[in-house]
């Protein structure tokens, strides 16, 4: 029998009545509202979604790196994302301020990660350190110290991060590393998420089709399982913003996505993803520089909630040194950076700091003024992200 990853959502409130007779070991176990993952047959999915306390039961989905672009020959040789958010002019630095990064790990040996207090966890089994580059260009980002003389990152003055690899050497994963991973992260204490992944909508559906099912029913399964899987990811952000009211809590940051073809048809524009489109997570998409002012990137998603700089984003290199690429992957990295940015300022003036009060920060300080009148809320969304 073929064996699949499940996600099952139990209800709040265990059902009345008498003893299940129907399930696994490892669902009867687990407590009303959680979320679980097994391995199942067909019959056995089949069987727990009969369950009384099971608000819903999909295959799990499998989640990707958003792979950036390589730069261009005319790519940047300076950080300019610094200097268009305000980073360069602002007095914070992110001190005291804990960030995750949730990506492919993390090359720790770098220089521009020498004297951070680093925690990894590896939730991919490939184990630490970061074979795709990709987890240590977004790190270098938010919190990277100058490399020979060059700024890259925004908040230089965080002391603490936490690295969870939740995507493979090949730069793939599933739902339950991510959700595995914000758990960590929020019981490490975690004051920002950082996450440059989305989960892979066209490969479940192809992985169907590569097993001759119908396209109609290989389509219709896989927005199942995207519905389910995007409830889960809201449970988990709803227990991220129970932590946040009582003072404690994450900011989830993520990558809007890098599948719009805006350059090759102006319509054709994809809206962000999960984990970008869950409740209460700051989806970002990738702006560049233009000749007056900035541009929307012709392959960032739509309907993000803030822009950032992401074409042509300096930042460090696996292995050393320093390269540009491009991609909402590099623009969910300034956010988190400014994030870190706002959640030090807000601690400053007196009050403390939530991902409520960050968020709102974000948002209220987004400049309009920094795009063109061809762009629409829909592009940028409520603008470019500033530092405080």
């Amino acid at each position: 029998m073929i064996l699949r990853k499940y996600v099952i959502l139990r209800k709040q409130s265990p059902a009345r009545g008498g003893e299940r007779t129907r399930g696994v070991d490892q669902f009867k176990a687990t407590p009303p509202g959680s979320i679980v993952y097994e391995r199942l047959t067909q019959r056995d999915a089949a069987s727990i979604a009969a369950e009384p306390d099971v608000e819903a039961i999909a295959p799990a989905m499998a989640i990707k790196l958003i792979k950036p672009f390589e730069a261009g020959a005319a790519a940047a040789a300076d950080a300019w994302g610094l200097d268009a958010t305000g980073a360069l002019a602002s007095k914070y630095t992110g001190s005291d301020v804990s960030v995750a990064v949730l990506d492919t790990g993390l090359d720790a040996s770098h220089p521009a990660f020498a004297g951070i207090d680093i925690e990894q966890r590896d939730f991919s089994g490939d184990g630490d350190g970061d074979r795709q580059g990709h987890g240590t260009h977004c790190a270098g980002t938010i919190f990277g110290r100058d490399v020979d003389g060059v700024r890259i990152g925004i908040a230089r003055g965080v002391n603490r991060a936490l690295i969870g690899k939740v995507l493979g050497d090949s730069g793939g994963g599933d739902s339950e590393m991510i959700v595995d991973g914000i758990n960590w992260a929020l019981s490490r204490g975690a004051n920002v998420i950082s996450m440059s992944l989305g989960f892979d909508f066209p490969g479940m559906v192809a992985s169907w089709l590569d097993d001759n099912w119908p396209v109609e029913l290989a389509t219709s399964n896989a927005l199942e399982a995207y519905r389910v899987n995007l409830r889960a990811f809201d449970a988990v952000m709803n227990l991220t913003k129970a932590r946040g009211g009582l003072g404690g809590g994450a900011l989830v940051v993520a990558a809007s996505g890098n599948e719009s073809r805006r350059d090759e048809h102006p319509d054709w524009r994809i809206a962000a993803s999960i984990p970008a489109a869950a409740d209460d997570v700051i989806s970002v998409a990738a702006v560049g520089r233009g000749e007056d002012r900035l541009t929307v990137a012709g392959f960032s998603n739509s309907m993000a909630m803030v822009s950032a700089p992401g074409v042509d984003i300096l930042s460090a290199r696996t292995g050393g040194g320093l390269h540009s690429l491009s991609g909402t992957s590099m623009a969910c990295p300034h956010t988190a950076g400014i994030a870190a940015l706002w959640w030090e300022a807000i601690g400053k003036g007196g009050r403390t700091p939530t991902p409520l009060n960050v968020r709102a920060a974000l948002i209220q300080n987004a400049r309009r003024d920094a795009f063109g009148e061809e762009y629409a809320e829909v592009d940028v969304g409520q603008g470019l992200v500033t530092a405080p």
